[in-house]
């Protein structure tokens, strides 16, 4: 039986997708997209002193790679040949797909020496990269097959069918080593070095989405951009980014879904919309992130909690640990099924499907909407800072900023609290107004319905909107502002002068990235007014306010020549200052998506009818001045984030990476930075974000 989304893709699935090849260069690491049949992978093929081989398949997020160890000058990869797909058997006769390439290695000198290869989970790949460590289940040693190839195959660990590596040798010399570290040596002798990769998968693949399937005549001409988001949608889901995120993120659908709604067709609205309904869990909370192929098999058998046998060993598991997506549904739902026309047609029949458990789709967002007002009644009941949304005690992450430093040991982050919240308790007004889901709140029985407390909704959402906000506020004298941003910009080697030209003469006030766990605002200025800008109605002060710290240059504000920072610690302690530096995952540092974000935000409050012409000309101005400095890295703006140096008096574009602090790295193709498909500038003069050939 075809779902009705399904139904309605049944004449584009008819005709088999033309193939998807994509070109994206960072710094060292050039990532080359295929797309072909139902095999998707991304190959990244790391450069420099420390070079890298990754193969990163959708199907069961599954990937294969080679780490070698450092080389004394810096290593260049050269593509000879494109990769293509191949297909191939395992040793019982099961399918596996995947793909082989021809390399060439230049500008090497000496020896080059395999450190480690691992075929599997990418979110084992993943942790490698991050940290080093190693599973004591689903490592292979090498088999050399021929005298210059060297061969990883292994099934998966349920027994299911597996993966497969191999490196030969076609120029050079390849001689084994000894030692646990299976290490191998590539000799080139003073000849060319040219190699031959193979890597396959025997995970089920994913079923595509092609662009057409998924948008409309509205967006905008954006080649990379739709490569991307083509590359990242298949049928159940959405992948948050690629290599490191191939699989499903509840927050990263539900933001990229806002942020595209007006340039996607229905069904795929819906089946972005049904993803979501479909995992959350029994109290009605967002699923964070999916295990999905070997990874939960390797979970559970490292717990020893899955007897031989289990069928469900397989069986995807769900982590609820973050806090933010739970408030973000409602408000995201809304903009689809009461505010687009599309959507007000679709809507009752869309909420009267069945979830993947059998729960309708209307049953399944009010199981959300009564998460968040038993989330929020504690502190509409008693409105202190120890009743606002917190990270789980077990948790250091819980908002969009979930590396673990984050939010500098904050507890009660701004967005859930500032804004997140009242904007979910605002929609649950709008959807029972609706009267949408009037059948299902009759549907789930008089006693339900009392514990919901339905009549208390507006007091509550008045409480959040007028009392959380001040918790957050951070006063500065001028003095005390110019006194750190001197002190800062001789740590970052920065000039100073037009930051603090910057400082006004009553000083600053501006708002704080997090409460920490005694109720104490922690002095990050950051970019999350934008989730106000997209979700609220903020009041003039509050935009005045925080569009100032926009438009101040860095380090006063948040400003650079190649973007706006998503954090700068200018008025912290010496002690949390370098957790923010431009190396830090969260730190000073640019993410597309944020800056699309205020984007659509600024031209969301400029269609209000209430504002000022004062504070409607500041919105005008943040907007010239935001949409300059996104135009000026646009061949970036489809990557997940990157940071800067500064030269000439100037700040300049710098890929981020791996580097000395931070293990972490940015994803060439990321969902939420596919967005400027819809969000253009008011100019509608897209051809300085228009990328060609990289």
């Amino acid at each position: 039986m075809k779902t009705a989304f399904e139904a309605e893709l049944d004449p584009a699935a008819t005709q088999p997708l033309a193939p998807l090849r994509h070109q994206v260069q960072e710094g060292p690491v050039t990532s080359i997209f295929l797309r072909e049949g139902g095999m998707a992978v991304q190959l990244l093929l790391s450069s420099g002193l420390q070079p890298r081989l990754l193969f990163a398949f959708v199907a069961g997020n599954s990937a294969a790679g080679l780490w070698f160890k450092p080389v004394a000058r810096p290593l260049q990869w050269r593509l000879v040949s494109p990769p293509r797909r191949i297909e191939s058997l395992d040793a019982r006769g099961r399918k596996l797909e995947g793909v082989e390439l021809e390399l060439a290695v230049e500008a090497l000198d000496g020896d080059l020496h395999l450190r480690q290869a691992l075929l599997g989970s990418a979110r084992v790949l993943r942790n490698y990269q991050t940290d080093g460590s190693l599973p004591r289940l689903g490592l292979c040693q090498p088999q050399s097959q021929a005298p210059k190839q060297l061969s990883w195959a292994r099934d998966r660990l349920d027994g299911a069918a597996g993966y497969a590596l191999s490196m030969e040798v076609l120029e050079g010399e390849l001689a084994l080593g000894a030692g646990a570290e299976m290490s191998c040596r590539v000799a080139a002798s003073g000849q060319p070095l040219r190699l031959r990769l193979r890597a396959l998968s025997g995970e089920p693949p994913l079923r595509p989405l092609s662009a057409q399937d998924l948008l409309n005549e509205r967006a905008a001409d954006l080649p990379d951009a739709r490569r991307s988001l083509e590359f990242l949608a298949y049928r159940d889901k959405l992948l948050a980014g690629s290599w490191r995120f191939h699989t499903y993120f509840g927050r990263d659908s539900l933001l990229s879904l806002r942020l595209l709604l007006p340039v996607l067709r229905p069904a795929a609205i819906e089946a972005v919309l049904a993803s979501v309904l479909d995992r959350l869990n029994a109290q009605g909370e967002v699923a964070h992130e999916e295990e999905v192929g070997e990874f939960p098999v390797l979970q559970r058998r490292l717990a020893g909690n899955s007897p031989e046998g289990d069928p469900e060993i397989a069986a995807p598991i769900y982590d609820y640990k973050m806090v933010d997506d739970d408030f973000l549904l409602l408000p995201v739902a809304i903009g689809y099924l009461l505010e687009t026309a599309a959507g007000r047609a679709r809507a009752a029949e869309f909420l009267a499907k069945p979830a993947g458990d059998g729960q309708s789709h209307g049953g399944k967002l009010l199981s959300n909407l009564a998460c968040v007002l038993r989330k929020a009644a504690p502190f509409a009941q008693r409105p202190e800072f120890t009743q606002l949304i917190r990270l789980k005690p077990t948790e250091t992450v819980g908002n969009w900023r979930d590396s673990s430093e984050g939010l500098g040991g904050g507890v009660y982050p701004f967005d859930v609290n500032v804004v997140l919240v009242p904007a979910a308790l605002a929609a649950a007004e709008a959807l029972l107004a609706s009267g949408l889901l009037t059948r299902f709140v009759e549907a789930a029985g008089q006693a339900q319905v009392e514990a919901l407390e339905l009549a208390r909704l507006p007091m509550m959402r008045r409480v959040w909107e007028q009392e959380v906000e001040a918790l957050f506020l951070l006063p500065l004298s001028a003095a005390q502002a110019s006194a750190a941003i001197a002190v800062y910009a001789r740590e970052q080697q920065l000039p100073a002068q037009a930051a603090l030209a910057a400082v006004p003469p009553q000083g600053l006030l501006f708002s704080a990235l997090a409460l920490d766990e005694a109720g104490r605002p922690l002095p990050i200025m950051h970019s999350d007014f934008g989730f106000a800008l997209l979700f609220g109605q903020p009041s003039e002060a509050a935009l005045a306010r925080e569009l100032q710290a926009l438009l101040r240059p860095f380090p006063a504000g948040l400003l650079t020549d190649v973007g706006m920072v998503v954090a700068n610690a200018v008025f912290a302690e010496a002690a949390l200052r370098p957790l923010f530096d431009n190396d830090r995952y969260h730190g000073a540092v640019i993410w597309s998506w944020q800056q699309a974000m205020w984007a659509a935000g600024l031209a969301r409050q400029l269609q209000r009818q209430d504002l000022s012409p004062a504070c409607r000309q500041g919105l005008l101005q943040a907007q010239t001045q935001l949409w300059a400095v996104i135009q000026a890295s646009a061949e970036q703006a489809n990557s997940e984030l990157w940071s800067w140096a500064h030269a000439d008096g100037r700040f300049r574009f710098s890929p981020y990476g791996p580097k000395s602090k931070t293990m972490d790295e940015s994803n060439a193709a990321q969902l939420w930075s596919t967005v400027y498909l819809a969000v253009q500038p008011p100019s509608s003069a897209l051809s300085s974000l228009s990328s060609g050939p990289r």
